[in-house]
């Protein structure tokens, strides 16, 4: 049992707010994992700009002249530190160079997620605990998912946590477990993809990144999900401007959405959405089984 949540605005004026609404919308869910908690904030950066997340189990050491030893490295950053967390911001141009840089500079440091947009936070704790840790609630954007986790089918780590990051901008949280993880992780590595767990709901992020990178857009790697993954799933994903939901066909995990003119929301259960400016007059539903629910901000929403 694991609780998820996420907010697509489609009202920039709330785009400020995005990091508050959410926060509430996740700490309301504790009780339904208070294993570890994550968020992904997508909010943007100065053209040409990417950003990576990275992560320390002993911030002190990583993160000090970090900026100063990725100049002589080549590459020019501005860090940000929060709490066991640095958002390094590079030119998008040098993106993939970034991961075996840091793997030389700061070998123990890990990666979050990465892109143009986005930017996650995840630890061991409760949701309010990392909310506060990493100042979630100050933070604006366009959409956001987070999770809070009760560890079913692995260890209670910081990389275990969700959201689970395997593409530039893309990002996953699940609730529920998949039977043939193990069989599709062998078959994505053959196809070049590389994992950091033995999540099965990292092997879901990875199957969509695999998918997306043949050409589909999001809501159509969703779809194929139906078809390729085995067992019980909600999923909502982000993507650097979109975000969608999926549920199994048999959809045994509680799922609630609703939509206003101002904003999508999604939530385990409907008291993560009472919240939401507007919530009173929006239409509320549970999501089918067995359906791909898709936004996007480069498309109608």
């Amino acid at each position: 049992m694991c609780g998820i949540v996420g907010l697509f605005l489609k009202d920039k004026r709330l785009e400020p707010q995005l990091g508050d609404l959410l926060s509430d919308m996740l700490i309301t869910m504790t009780d339904r994992g208070p294993d570890s908690a994550g968020i992904a904030i997508y909010g943007g950066t100065a053209d040409g700009k990417a950003k990576v997340t990275i992560q320390s189990a002993d911030p002190a050491t990583d993160f000090a002249g970090l900026d100063a030893d990725l100049v002589n490295a080549g590459i020019a950053a501005a860090v940000t530190v929060k709490s066991t967390h640095a958002v390094i911001e590079i030119a998008a141009s040098r993106l993939g160079e970034i991961r075996a840089i840091l793997g030389e500079i700061r070998p123990n440091t890990r990666i979050m997620g990465s892109g143009e947009s986005v930017e996650i936070f995840k630890e061991i704790g409760l949701p309010k605990d990392v909310v506060s840790r990493f100042d979630v609630r100050s933070m604006g954007g366009t959409h956001g998912i987070g999770h809070t986790r009760m560890a079913t089918e692995s260890a209670v780590t910081t990389l275990g946590a969700h959201p689970f990051s395997t593409g530039a901008d893309q990002c996953l949280v699940h609730n529920g477990s998949l039977s043939n993880h193990n069989n599709l992780r062998r078959e994505l590595i053959r196809e070049g993809m590389s994992f950091e767990t033995q999540n099965d709901s990292e092997v879901a992020a990875a199957y969509l990144t695999a998918e997306m990178a043949k050409g589909k857009d999001l809501g159509q790697a969703l779809t194929g999900a139906l078809d390729d993954l085995d067992g019980f799933f909600t999923f909502v994903v982000g993507t650097k401007s979109g975000f969608g939901v999926v549920r199994d066909p048999i959809a045994c995990k509680p799922a609630v959405m609703a939509e206003t003119d101002q904003y999508v929301a999604f939530g385990s259960e409907y008291r993560a959405l009472v919240n939401l400016p507007g919530i009173e007059t929006a239409r509320v539903w549970e999501p089918e089984p067995a359906t791909v629910y898709f936004w996007d901000h480069e498309k109608a929403a």
